[in-house]
């Protein structure tokens, strides 16, 4: 999406705008009120006496409000204008617009103030593929309403338009009769909101005038969700300032499905393309997020374990116990045209729902979830050995069961050619991607400890642990390159290394799985000039056949990936070197103004001043937003140790203080500090051990 779009968003409702409030989406082009994988608002656009406004400035106030300032066209390159004019617009269940016109003349002035108002009521992924639509429109006046309206069969949508000032509705927009004394102002209020379904209820913005409490309990609620954050000192102000950003961003990701009822939120995947509930995304962000804020994992867990596979269903790609890849909401699911929801072509989130389930008790030593979850977490393992082990050798593998529309790759690298072989060919399916097995490892190591110390089956336990040893030994055996000290990016379906080298050797760290004798190769080769680029990591190590640096997971940079990689780096001692990763993910960063994209380019840092934009991006993106996150965890060193929290800090050389106040778990809130050279400073009154805590 272009950097100059404005973008405001609450949940999955968001707005996308030109910078001068308007909009006039095409097909193809993601601006536009969108809510619920709809769009219900594709033109809204403002005149004065029949003028477009040019823009002066836009005020980001907060994700789900801003404001622009314009002028009339003046016809000269000076700005003379006698009027201005502000449009103040929040989003929530819609949105609300105050729109007020100032004189500066001294003589009244009698203006035509008209918005032209329409809507396409695409699909999301109608809008990402370019289809067509298949139903009919409607636009009619009622009872002081513009109401714009689809059907098709019995799939409804609808959004209604309102004004406070008197108004000459048409089935095109809306006209104001201004008239504005000399020095005075103008103002109205429009509300834009959304139905859905055969008679659908009308919710009103959230934010209205006249309504006191809603715009500032959004504000609050957002300055809650701050204050409860740890806070952070340091240094480094720009670090400062992506983690504001960070926490403001996962704020305005904050998704309530409606599976969960309403009662908690968990992270919507990233704007525009997937604003709803993703079972790996959401998985992966709340990892990152628990030392900051562990609710999201409680949702997400509570979420994805209602929504659990329970039947062989070929065309979601559904087993019993299978967690979901995404939920939408869109014509296109209404009538299983794609994608077909809820859809479970993901052959990690699975694993990884135990692995999240045991992190957070760790952490929050919430064991009443995880006894509430226990039947879904030994349906998630057993689907791993069950349903996922498509080859009966003890690997999860996957191939799509729906070959019209589901997805080919099922692993989080889920473009058609991310996985490859050194000199570019495509294996044939099933695969194995190597990082799925470590997540598997991880799982049934972390599904023991919960067997033992919650569930209270030793037997279980031990089950698992045989068969993690089981497949540790075999996985160091079948996946590593020997001529080339690494670990192949998948299996083929003969059993043969697809064997490019990529960032995935970075996943099997923090999984756990890589003997330790392996671990330094595997370390230096993530440090090394073909995979680390100065910034991040690149998801396709220079030199390999499908290399390209702006290719979407052959090659560019995930600021996501990388937060895992060193994570993973830490697991396995190389504290160093995980410090030079973050430093170079911070950085980037710092040049993208706090908020890091889904992906970037994987040109070598000496080639760029700046870290190059993928064009496509998704921004904010969840597990992008949560990247600081875990790199703040990774450089303090942060480890939860029964009722303790650990802290092993090693900074980067550009900066000499770090220091976390109120980290919430199990211990209540406790402080982590750290100061360079990898020296901790201690509290007042402490005596400073080799691994102590804050």
């Amino acid at each position: 999406m272009s950097d100059d779009l404005v973008k405001i968003l609450d949940g999955n409702t968001f707005v996308v705008s030109d910078s001068r409030g308007d909009i006039e989406a095409s097909l193809t082009d993601p601006t536009g009120l969108f809510s619920f994988d709809n769009r219900f608002l594709s033109t809204w656009v403002l005149t004065v006496d029949g003028q477009r406004l040019n823009p002066l400035s836009v005020d980001d106030l907060q994700y789900f409000e801003t404001r622009f300032f314009l002028v009339p066209g003046t016809g000269t390159v000076y700005v003379d204008a006698k009027l201005s004019v502000i449009r103040e617009r929040a989003v929530g269940d819609g949105f609300h617009e105050e729109l007020t016109i100032l004189n500066h003349d001294d003589h009244r002035v009698d203006l035509t103030v008209r918005v032209e108002a329409a809507s396409d009521f695409a699909d999301l992924f109608e809008v990402k593929d370019a289809l067509e639509k298949k139903g009919s429109y409607s636009a009619r006046v009622e009872n002081g309403r513009l109401l714009l309206g689809y059907e098709r069969e019995t799939y409804r949508r609808e959004t209604a338009i309102s004004a406070s000032a008197p108004a000459k509705l048409d089935e095109h927009g809306l006209t104001f009769a201004a008239r504005v004394e000399p020095h005075g102002q103008w103002t109205t209020d429009i509300d834009v909101v959304t139905a859905t379904g055969a008679g659908g209820v009308r919710r009103r913005p959230k934010y209205e005038r006249g309504r006191k409490q809603a715009r500032p309990n959004m504000a609050r609620s957002l300055e809650r969700w701050l204050h409860e954050a740890p806070t952070l000192e340091t240094d480094w102000d720009s670090l400062k300032a992506t983690y504001r950003r960070s926490l403001i961003d996962l704020a305005a990701l904050r998704f309530s499905p409606p599976v969960v009822g309403g009662g908690g939120s968990l992270p919507a995947a990233g704007l525009p393309w997937f604003m709803t509930m993703f079972g790996r995304d959401s998985i992966f962000t709340s990892l990152q997020a628990l030392p900051f804020a562990p609710e999201l994992a409680a949702t997400t867990l509570r979420a994805l374990g209602e929504a659990q596979g329970t039947r062989v269903d070929d065309f979601r790609d559904e087993d019993p116990g299978r967690i979901l890849h995404e939920m939408r909401y869109g014509e296109m699911t209404a009538f299983e045209e794609r994608p077909h929801s809820p859809y479970y072509g993901s052959a990690d989130a699975t694993p990884l729902f135990v692995v999240l389930l045991d992190e957070y008790e760790r952490w929050s030593g919430d064991r009443k979830l995880v006894r509430e979850l226990e039947r879904e977490a030994r349906a998630a393992l057993r689907w791993i050995d069950d349903y996922a082990d498509l080859r009966g050798n003890g690997y999860i593998w996957y191939q799509r069961r729906n070959e019209e529309t589901g997805l080919e790759n099922q692993c989080w690298k889920d473009s058609w050619d991310s996985i490859s072989y050194r000199d570019g060919r495509l294996p044939g399916f099933p695969r194995a991607t190597c990082e799925l097995q470590g997540y598997a490892y991880d799982a049934k190591m972390r599904g023991a400890r919960l067997a033992r110390e919650v569930w209270k089956d030793s037997d279980f336990a031990a089950e698992l642990e045989q068969q993690a040893a089981d497949l540790k030994r075999r996985f160091n055996r079948d996946f590593w390159v020997e001529n080339g000290e690494y670990f192949a990016l998948a299996l083929d379906t003969e059993g043969k290394q697809v064997d490019a080298l990529s960032s995935n050797n970075g996943h099997l760290l923090w999984s756990g799985i890589v003997d330790k004798g392996k671990s330094k190769a595997v370390a230096r080769h993530l440090l090394g000039p073909k995979l680390y680029s100065g910034w991040g990591v690149r998801t396709l190590a220079e030199g390999e056949g499908r290399y390209n640096p702006v290719g979407y997971h052959v090659g560019t940079v995930w600021p996501f990936d990388t937060s895992f990689i060193a994570w993973g780096l830490r697991r396995y001692g190389f504290k160093e070197e995980a410090a030079t990763l973050a430093q170079g993910i911070l950085e980037a960063a710092d040049l993208f103004g706090g908020r890091l994209p889904e992906a970037f380019g994987g040109y070598q840092r000496g080639v760029t001043k700046y870290p190059v934009q993928y064009p496509t991006a998704c921004s904010p993106q969840a597990w992008s937003t949560g990247a600081p996150l875990l790199l703040i965890r990774t450089m303090l060193g942060l480890d939860p140790f029964g009722e303790h929290l650990l802290v092993d800090p090693a900074l980067p050389p550009n900066i000499e203080a770090l220091a976390l106040l109120d980290v919430p778990g199990r211990w209540g809130r406790t402080d982590a500090f750290a100061r360079g050279r990898g020296e901790r400073l201690p509290r007042s009154g402490e005596r400073l051990g080799p691994s102590a805590g804050g």
